[in-house]
């Protein structure tokens, strides 16, 4: 019989192959696929960002662990999907203009999954119009923007700028992060949040959709 709190556990361990046998043997029993989600992938995935936050585990860690989540989420996904479950809310995600590091983006979208969120990735190098075209087309409530060089920072500002003259500013919560960002420039940008570290930017975004 499989267990769902052994799921969390292959999940820390990033044992994608457990992982996914035992979603499927889940599903297989009848389990109910919200739970297998809530107190199995998402569970362990708390777990692993309560972690790298206290710098109890690292990068590689996190991605291996989320390898995992992303093997049982393809499994769980159209059982979720006939149960009606419906996400904490939609996300879009990207590095800004001129900007091409991945690690930072992909951990907070690991992240964002993990805490329930359905995410959009529309991945680096991504123009202001874009990031606004993609959060309208699949009914966003977030756009998460990052930056990993100085000189892309002013992106960031040109989305706001860009939501601000299509009259959307008020329809969606802007969060920023990277490296060079800090609470300064996000005040100064206008920007409704700005968080240090992946999994504070995950849990910020899921209490900001919830309040």
């Amino acid at each position: 019989m499989a267990e769902i709190h052994e799921i969390s556990e292959f999940l820390q361990k990033g044992r994608a192959k457990n992982v996914k046998a035992l979603v499927q043997e889940a599903i297989d029993e009848g389990k109910d696929p919200k739970e297998i989600l809530n107190d199995g992938l998402l569970a362990g995935m708390m777990v692993i960002g309560e972690k790298f936050k206290n710098n109890e585990v690292f990068v590689p860690e996190v991605l291996v662990a989320a390898r995992a989540l992303n093997a049982g989420l393809a499994i769980l996904e159209p059982k979720l999907i006939e149960v009606g479950n419906e996400p904490v809310g939609k996300v879009v995600i990207g590095t800004v203009k001129g900007d091409l590091h991945d690690i930072g983006k992909n951990l907070v979208a690991m992240m964002m999954k993990g805490v329930g969120f359905e995410v959009i990735d529309v991945g680096v190098d991504v123009e202001p119009a874009a990031f606004i075209d993609k959060a309208e087309e699949t009914g966003a409530n977030i756009i998460c923007m990052s930056a990993l060089l100085t000189t892309t920072m002013p992106s960031m500002q040109a989305v706001i700028d860009e939501l601000s003259s299509r009259g959307l500013r008020d329809k969606y919560i802007v969060m920023v992060g990277g490296a060079p960002v800090n609470q300064s420039f996000a005040d100064q940008i206008g920007a409704d949040y700005y968080t240090p570290d992946a999994a504070t930017a995950a849990e910020t975004a899921k209490a900001a959709v919830t309040k």
